[in-house]
Protein backbone atom coordinates (compact mmCIF):
# COMPACT_ATOMS: atom_id res chain seq x y z
CA UNK A 1 0.00 0.00 0.00
CA UNK A 2 1.15 3.23 -1.04
CA UNK A 3 1.38 6.14 1.74
CA UNK A 4 -0.01 9.10 0.82
CA UNK A 5 3.38 11.17 1.92
CA UNK A 6 5.22 8.87 -0.60
CA UNK A 7 2.41 9.75 -3.35
CA UNK A 8 3.59 12.95 -3.29
CA UNK A 9 6.89 11.79 -3.31
CA UNK A 10 6.54 10.81 -6.83
CA UNK A 11 7.24 14.11 -9.09
CA UNK A 12 4.75 11.60 -12.33
CA UNK A 13 1.95 11.85 -9.64
CA UNK A 14 -0.07 13.39 -12.40
CA UNK A 15 1.07 11.01 -15.32
CA UNK A 16 3.29 10.77 -18.17
CA UNK A 17 2.86 10.51 -22.14
CA UNK A 18 3.84 7.60 -23.94
CA UNK A 19 3.70 6.23 -27.27
CA UNK A 20 5.39 3.57 -28.64
CA UNK A 21 6.49 4.44 -32.14
CA UNK A 22 8.23 0.96 -32.64
CA UNK A 23 11.75 2.91 -33.50
CA UNK A 24 13.27 -0.17 -31.63
CA UNK A 25 15.32 2.65 -29.97
CA UNK A 26 14.87 1.41 -26.72
CA UNK A 27 16.60 -2.25 -28.07
CA UNK A 28 19.56 -0.39 -29.35
CA UNK A 29 22.95 0.22 -28.85
CA UNK A 30 25.56 1.78 -29.24
CA UNK A 31 25.86 1.23 -25.25
CA UNK A 32 26.21 -2.25 -23.80
CA UNK A 33 23.10 -2.94 -21.51
CA UNK A 34 21.13 -5.86 -20.05
CA UNK A 35 17.93 -7.64 -21.23
CA UNK A 36 17.28 -9.68 -18.10
CA UNK A 37 14.99 -12.61 -18.36
CA UNK A 38 13.93 -15.29 -15.26
CA UNK A 39 13.91 -19.09 -15.93
CA UNK A 40 10.01 -18.91 -16.58
CA UNK A 41 10.68 -16.39 -19.62
CA UNK A 42 13.74 -18.24 -21.01
CA UNK A 43 11.20 -21.20 -20.84
CA UNK A 44 8.02 -18.79 -22.69
CA UNK A 45 10.88 -17.37 -25.54
CA UNK A 46 12.22 -21.03 -25.97
CA UNK A 47 8.77 -22.71 -26.79
CA UNK A 48 7.93 -19.56 -28.53
CA UNK A 49 11.26 -19.98 -30.64
CA UNK A 50 10.72 -23.77 -30.96
CA UNK A 51 13.73 -24.50 -29.48
CA UNK A 52 14.96 -26.22 -26.35
CA UNK A 53 15.64 -24.37 -23.49
CA UNK A 54 19.33 -25.53 -23.45
CA UNK A 55 19.52 -23.84 -27.29
CA UNK A 56 17.91 -21.21 -26.54
CA UNK A 57 20.56 -20.39 -24.07
CA UNK A 58 23.84 -21.46 -25.36
CA UNK A 59 22.88 -19.24 -28.60
CA UNK A 60 20.83 -16.14 -27.35
CA UNK A 61 21.80 -16.16 -23.32
CA UNK A 62 24.63 -15.44 -21.11
CA UNK A 63 25.19 -15.26 -17.65
CA UNK A 64 26.35 -12.19 -15.64
CA UNK A 65 26.82 -12.89 -12.27
CA UNK A 66 23.95 -14.80 -11.02
CA UNK A 67 21.71 -13.78 -13.68
CA UNK A 68 21.07 -14.49 -17.09
CA UNK A 69 20.46 -11.88 -20.35
CA UNK A 70 19.75 -11.90 -23.75
CA UNK A 71 22.71 -11.54 -25.45
CA UNK A 72 23.36 -8.56 -28.33
CA UNK A 73 24.60 -7.85 -31.42
CA UNK A 74 28.70 -7.68 -31.11
CA UNK A 75 28.79 -4.45 -33.45
CA UNK A 76 25.81 -2.41 -33.14
CA UNK A 77 24.92 -3.64 -29.70
CA UNK A 78 21.61 -3.94 -30.22
CA UNK A 79 19.02 -6.73 -28.72
CA UNK A 80 19.89 -9.74 -30.81
CA UNK A 81 15.85 -10.23 -31.35
CA UNK A 82 15.61 -6.38 -33.00
CA UNK A 83 15.62 -7.28 -36.44
CA UNK A 84 14.91 -5.08 -39.47
CA UNK A 85 12.13 -5.31 -41.66
CA UNK A 86 10.64 -2.40 -44.09
CA UNK A 87 13.28 0.35 -42.88
CA UNK A 88 12.10 0.01 -39.66
CA UNK A 89 13.51 -2.36 -36.38
CA UNK A 90 11.28 -5.19 -35.22
CA UNK A 91 11.17 -7.08 -32.06
CA UNK A 92 11.18 -10.72 -33.36
CA UNK A 93 10.02 -12.40 -30.01
CA UNK A 94 7.60 -9.46 -29.24
CA UNK A 95 4.65 -11.36 -28.10
CA UNK A 96 6.51 -12.99 -25.25
CA UNK A 97 9.50 -10.21 -24.71
CA UNK A 98 10.57 -10.09 -21.53
CA UNK A 99 9.22 -8.35 -17.95
CA UNK A 100 11.88 -6.05 -18.63
CA UNK A 101 11.21 -4.80 -22.12
CA UNK A 102 7.46 -4.82 -21.34
CA UNK A 103 8.37 -2.04 -18.93
CA UNK A 104 9.91 0.27 -20.82
CA UNK A 105 9.91 3.06 -20.25
CA UNK A 106 8.35 3.36 -16.84
CA UNK A 107 11.96 1.90 -15.20
CA UNK A 108 12.99 2.82 -12.38
CA UNK A 109 16.17 4.78 -13.32
CA UNK A 110 13.75 6.39 -15.79
CA UNK A 111 11.66 8.06 -13.24
CA UNK A 112 13.82 9.03 -10.67
CA UNK A 113 13.22 13.01 -11.74
CA UNK A 114 11.98 15.18 -14.27
CA UNK A 115 15.75 15.24 -15.90
CA UNK A 116 16.04 11.60 -16.51
CA UNK A 117 12.78 11.32 -17.82
CA UNK A 118 13.94 13.62 -20.01
CA UNK A 119 17.13 12.36 -20.84
CA UNK A 120 15.09 8.68 -21.88
CA UNK A 121 13.35 10.69 -24.13
CA UNK A 122 16.10 11.63 -26.17
CA UNK A 123 16.90 8.43 -27.27
CA UNK A 124 12.78 7.13 -27.21
CA UNK A 125 10.52 9.44 -29.63
CA UNK A 126 7.67 7.76 -27.90
CA UNK A 127 8.47 9.74 -24.56
CA UNK A 128 6.62 12.60 -23.91
CA UNK A 129 4.07 11.91 -26.73
CA UNK A 130 0.86 9.83 -27.45
CA UNK A 131 -1.58 8.70 -24.36
CA UNK A 132 -1.14 10.02 -21.11
CA UNK A 133 -0.84 7.15 -18.22
CA UNK A 134 -1.70 7.25 -15.05
CA UNK A 135 0.22 7.42 -11.80
CA UNK A 136 -1.47 4.25 -10.82
CA UNK A 137 -0.76 2.88 -14.28
CA UNK A 138 2.82 4.04 -14.12
CA UNK A 139 3.41 2.40 -10.71
CA UNK A 140 1.36 -1.35 -11.89
CA UNK A 141 3.92 -1.40 -14.80
CA UNK A 142 7.10 -0.26 -13.17
CA UNK A 143 6.34 -2.75 -10.42
CA UNK A 144 4.91 -5.94 -11.96
CA UNK A 145 6.82 -9.10 -11.82
CA UNK A 146 4.84 -11.90 -13.63
CA UNK A 147 3.14 -10.60 -16.85
CA UNK A 148 2.84 -14.51 -18.01
CA UNK A 149 0.55 -14.96 -15.09
CA UNK A 150 -2.74 -12.35 -16.44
Amino acid sequence: MIMLSDLYKKWYITGLHFECLGCGECCSGPQEGYIWVTKQEVKIISDFLKMSERTFRRKFTKRVGLRTTIIEDAKTRDCIFLEGKDGKKRCSIYPVRPNQCRKWPFWQQNLKSPDTWNRAAQKCPGINKGRLYTFDEIEKIKNSKSWWDK
